[in-house]
């Protein structure tokens, strides 16, 4: 019996260390299969160096060992050439400064760029099949309902609401802290008070990471944060998928952190969908995730679960992050420009109709949107602070057939083509000479705000006036674009032309003329101001 047993465990050994020696040498043959395909494809590039391609400057390891500080590493790309080339496995990587170049991909050829394969395999895992992860159908699905969703007064009036008393909450911690002198980190304050807005304003619960004291928040916002830095390192691991397939290192800990983002966020969508049913909600439906379960009732199968869990959970990492780190970079550029910071303060004050004796919810109560849209100052301060510290420091997508670009460069199928947000911002030759100074003056023509191009000033994305315009102006002429403002603009320009509508519009003009007037001599007459 003992011989059997010793025969069966060296025959179990054998099995062990020849299953290890197989896994090794499979992991081997990958490994020296991606680093010499790789090596292939840096030679021929490196080698051929087309003229008409951009100017090639490095390999994906030049983004790796510069990895910590690589938007300053954008930086230099940017002084090097306006559009430049990286060579990673199995394509090319163009990154831009150039204004012409960015309306060309977000706009003028916008049906050739997509987040293409290479994105949205890096970003599924974390995403889903959220906007940021989606091309297509879905893309355009929830585009659409995003829209008409965030147009609704309803949404925009429950968001400003709930920022307001986010606000409140945080600048009594911030007064707490001044009057017992108290050192704080005002950059993880603002980050809890963002994500706390944010996760109300997307599904309809308050987090309370600022004041703490739920275990289970705390744990979902570390988790949140993590799984956002370990995706965008994905973009110079070159071997992620292999590690993500033995559940090892930085890939087992991003496993690690969607679980606990899945459990937390599943979890609340049931029990939206058990309050819903129960009636328990208000009638008026007001976060985004209330709004979308009400949506996916139309089509229950597309919306299920998982579904409305990417949709909102794509919401929630588009506005913390940015905003966040937005507000970290405005109060610390105040703080560096203690003049800025009176002319703001200032503006404030004249601004809102507040008493001294007002505690925080009064004057928050009192930032209305008129109020708001007076204060030309701070809103150059923010652009400003955006222009040199963009919340997406870079963004980009791929190329779906060949192309050329409004410099003459040639893009082939399959390139990623960058945009440098952070980079553009210290550019002298989009800036002038003091690009690199914080000078809220420059958005400011007589004391009005004045917007730059969105191709020049990207942090929205080349969308933000449309976006906005639209809204207001629907498909008119003022709000769009191609075709729809070539045919508005032909039609108008024949119609004003005809003889028929000017004396038509000068007999209004001139009637109205009139009745005004009558009613300015009437008040000269009796003294009336």
């Amino acid at each position: 019996m003992a011989p059997q047993l010793s025969s069966l465990a060296v025959s179990s050994g054998i099995c062990v260390v020849s299953a290890l020696a197989i896994s090794l040498l499979v992991i081997t043959l990958y490994i020296l299969g991606v680093v010499t395909s790789f090596a292939v494809f840096c030679i021929r590039e490196f080698a051929q160096r087309a003229q008409d391609r951009p100017p090639l400057i490095g390999t994906v390891f030049r983004q790796l060992k510069n990895f910590d500080r690589i938007f300053d590493e954008h930086v230099k790309y940017a002084l090097l050439h306006p559009t430049i080339r990286l060579v990673y496995p199995g394509h090319s990587e163009i990154l831009t400064a150039d204004p012409a170049v960015i309306e060309h991909v977000l706009k003028t050829n916008f049906s050739n760029y997509s987040k293409g394969a290479f994105n949205t395999q890096i970003v599924r895992d974390l995403f889903g099949n959220g906007i940021f992860a989606t091309d297509g159908e879905k893309w355009r699905h929830q585009r659409k309902l995003a829209s008409h969703e965030f147009s609704t007064k309803v949404l925009r009036d429950f968001s400003s609401d709930v920022f307001r008393m986010n606000a409140a909450k945080l600048l009594e911690r911030i007064s707490s802290a001044a009057a017992n002198r108290i050192t704080i980190n005002m950059q993880d304050l603002l980050m809890r008070t963002t994500m706390d807005s944010i996760f109300e304003v997307g599904f309809g619960f308050e987090l309370n990471t600022l004041l703490g004291s739920d275990g289970s928040s705390i744990e979902f916002s570390k988790a949140f944060d993590e799984a956002n830095f370990l995706v965008y390192y994905r973009y110079v691991d070159m071997f992620w998928k292999l590690k993500r397939y033995l559940n090892i290192g930085s890939e087992a800990k991003l496993k690690k952190s969607i679980k606990i983002i899945d459990d937390f966020v599943i979890q609340l969508i049931h029990q939206k969908r058990d309050k819903m049913k129960k009636g328990s909600e208000n009638k008026v439906k007001q976060d985004i995730l209330s709004r979308f379960i009400i949506e996916s009732e139309k089509d229950p199968e597309t919306m299920n679960d998982r579904y409305l869990r990417d949709i909102v959970l794509s919401f929630l990492i588009a506005g913390k992050d940015t905003t966040g780190n937005t507000l970290s970079w405005f109060f610390y550029m105040l703080c560096k420009n203690p003049v800025v910071q009176d002319k703001i303060a200032f503006e404030i004050r004249e601004s809102v109709d507040c008493a001294r004796e007002d505690n925080m919810e009064m004057f928050t109560a009192r930032l209305k949107q008129g109020a708001i849209e007076k204060m030309h100052y701070l809103h150059a301060a923010i652009t400003e602070t955006l222009r040199l510290y963009p919340g997406v420091p870079v963004d980009g997508k791929m190329a779906d057939e060949d192309d050329v670009l409004p410099n003459g460069y040639r893009v082939l199928k399959g390139d990623g083509m960058n945009y440098m947000i952070y980079a553009m911002g210290r550019m002298k030759y989009l800036w002038g000479e003091d690009a690199e100074e914080f000078r809220p003056e420059r958005w400011l023509a007589n004391g009005v705000f004045q917007q730059e191009s969105p191709y020049k000033f990207i942090a929205f994305n080349g969308a933000f006036n449309t976006r906005v315009m639209r809204d207001l102006f629907g498909d008119g002429i003022f709000a769009t674009d191609g075709e729809k403002w070539r045919h508005q603009r032909k039609l108008a320009s024949h119609e004003f032309s005809t003889k028929v509508l000017r004396d038509f519009s000068s007999d209004v003009f001139r009637m109205n003329a009139a009745k005004l007037a009558e009613r300015i001599s009437y008040a000269a007459a009796d003294r009336k101001p």
